[in-house]
């Protein structure tokens, strides 16, 4: 798989997995008040993404094929690009 394409689905999925839990959360038991519902679920949506994103990336240091909570075992790399 190409390495941008591994990027993006590493980047993502905790964005999705944190919208998920967000909405769960909200959903069954975290009282949100109306009038900052949507700052504050904005909020909590990017907390959370944060929160997994960390805790993934850290068990993906001590246990490599743990990498696929982020969506792909593999660690995309980066190279200089080249000059001309």
């Amino acid at each position: 798989m190409h390495d941008q394409i591994i990027s993006l689905i590493r980047t993502y999925v905790p964005v999705a997995v944190g919208a998920f839990l967000t909405f769960l959360a909200v959903r069954f038991g975290v009282v949100v008040p109306e009038d900052v519902s949507t700052g504050l679920t904005t909020g909590l949506v990017g907390l959370v993404s944060a929160l997994y994103y960390a805790i993934a990336r850290a068990l993906e240091q001590r246990w490599p094929w743990l990498g696929w909570l982020l969506g792909a075992p593999k660690q995309p790399t980066y190279r200089a690009p080249d000059r001309p």
